[in-house]
This record gives structure tokens, sequence and C-alpha cells, in this order.
């Protein structure tokens, strides 16, 4: 049968230890959080429960003694030991986060599908998507790294096409468009970019090709927001000219159809991050998951 271990009180052991240690008693007791007066009670009780002094005392130091060198020696190493076990017990996964920047339509319609499998791959990085049709900058506290709508030039960043966006006529099934001249009987659904002068696949770009008679492009409920334009669209309430990357799943589950074309050409989307971070652990793990998901439907060019 094991005896209990013959051990001064741990509180005392831990008085000496640290008036040890700063060879003062006024130090130790800041350390602790208690008074110079009760570090030199514990400090006595332990030299009387011993038998031995461990210091020998002068006006402004402690000196150990022989015995009390021994002793520090041991504690020392012992509250070491301790306190690195508590630590790893005590401490929490680390875990790091990451912003990624994209429009509101690539975030809703393609990131926030497919962030599950982030998860499973990184369990300990925390993906926070910030929305918004602004370049915005990529500092590491408005953003970290962004999937931008552009030519892929961006001066000290690295910058990787991730898919073309094309713009063509899209409605529910429900509406039977089958000719361009459907059209002068239909809704038409706008998306506009808040406060940018260059609107992306308009519909007065549209007819300029398509030369629908009698067709008034200007008419019709305008979003700001082209998730609500394709929500608007899936509810049979018009025709939205929408790029056809991010309805693609919608394209292929029969939601909405693609009557007709002619399809106008747009800037492709890239994942960009500043050159310097591209090889920081979290960055890059994000930044090759963007790079790995799914590829969207190639449109169809009519």
């Amino acid at each position: 049968m094991a005896h209990p271990r013959q051990l001064p009180p741990l509180a005392a052991l831990r008085a000496f230890e640290a008036a040890a240690r700063h060879c003062s008693a006024k130090l130790a007791a800041n350390e602790l959080s208690v008074t110079p007066t009760a570090i030199s009670h514990q400090v006595r009780q332990l030299e009387d429960s011993l038998g031995v002094a461990l210091f020998i005392r002068q006006p402004r130091q402690l000196v150990l003694t022989p015995q009390g060198r021994e002793l520090q020696a041991v504690l020392g190493e012992s509250f070491g030991a301790m306190a690195d076990a508590v630590a790893r017990l005590r401490a929490p996964p680390q875990r790091q986060a990451i912003t990624l920047s994209a429009t509101p339509a690539v975030a809703a319609r393609w990131l926030l599908p497919r962030v599950s499998t982030l998860r499973a791959l990184h369990p300990r990085l925390d993906l926070r998507i910030h929305a918004s049709h602004e370049a915005v900058a990529l500092d590491g506290v408005t953003a970290d790294i962004a999937i931008r709508y552009g030519k892929g030039r961006w001066p000290g960043m690295v910058a990787e096409k991730l898919f073309d966006n094309v713009f063509a006529p899209a409605c529910s099934p429900a509406l039977k468009l089958r000719r361009r001249t459907d059209l002068t009987r239909q809704t038409l659904l706008h998306f506009a970019v808040p406060s940018s002068r260059r609107q992306p696949g308009t519909w007065s770009e549209w007819q300029e090709q398509a030369q629908v008679p009698g067709l008034d492009v200007s008419a019709g409920p305008v979003f700001s927001d082209e998730t609500h334009t394709v929500s608007a669209a899936l509810q049979g309430q018009g025709v939205a000219l929408m790029s056809l990357a991010l309805i693609a799943d919608e394209l292929r589950a029969g939601n909405l159809v693609q009557p007709f074309g002619p399809v106008l050409p747009g800037m492709p989307f890239h994942l960009v991050c500043p050159e310097a971070r591209r090889s920081e652990p979290a960055t890059a793990a994000v930044f090759e998951w963007v790079k790995s998901l799914q590829p969207l439907a190639e449109p169809r060019m009519e």
C-alpha cells in the first residue's frame, strides 16, 4: 500500500520558491498577490517544519543557504513542469480566421453552399465571408483574400483565374419563352451595381446585339443585389440578364432556363491575395480550397 507523501504545505513551498527566485520577499509577494509579511511568515513556517535555515536574511536581500539552493533547484523544476502541464491542458486549440471578400452573389451562390468542405479540411480555420461590390483593402483587417471581377491585373497581388463570366437571358421555365420576341410581353429584371459607372451585362447592351423589335429595355424593376434578381427570376416574376456562372446550379436543376441568346461576354472572376501573404499557412489553405472547388458549368453560347 502506497503511503501518502509527507510534504510541507504547498503555499509555503510556493512562497519559498518565488522568494528564492527573486531573492526578495517583496518581489515574491507581488508575483503571488500577497503581502511581503505573508511571504516571510510562510517561509519561516517552512524552515521550522524542515528544521533548517533556507535564507540568510540581509537588510535588502535574501541569500540562499546551501539547503535553500538545493530545495530551490528541485522546486523550480517541479513548479515549471506543473505549469507547463496545466497550460497544455488549459489551452484551447489554436484557431485562425481568414476573411474572404466576394460580391454578394458569388458569396451566396457559389461559396456558401461549399463552405462545409473547408471546415472538413481545416477544422481549426474559421472562414469569414465579407460580401461587397467594392474592391476592399486586403490589409488583414477588412479582408485577407478576395474573389474579384476584372482583368486579373492588380499591383502587388497574386491573381489566379477562377471562371469566366458571361451574361444571357434566364427565367423560370413556367414563363415558356421560346423566341426573343416573347420578351416584349415579359417583365425585364435588372441588376445594377450600386455607385458603379460600368454595369456588367445590361439589357441595353444585349438589345444592341439582339435587335428585338419593340423591346423597351428601360422598363422593369432594378435590384442592387444580384441574388435578389435571381430570386425574382426563380419566382417567375420576369426575365433577368444573369451571369450564367452564378446560376449554374439552377440551370442544371431546371429551375431556370436560358431560352436563347445572344450571350454577352464579361470579365472573369479571379482569386486574389497580396503577394507577401500568399505563402502564409492560413492564407494558403483558403487559397487552395477556393481553387479546388467544383468548377461552375460552362455556359451555353447560343
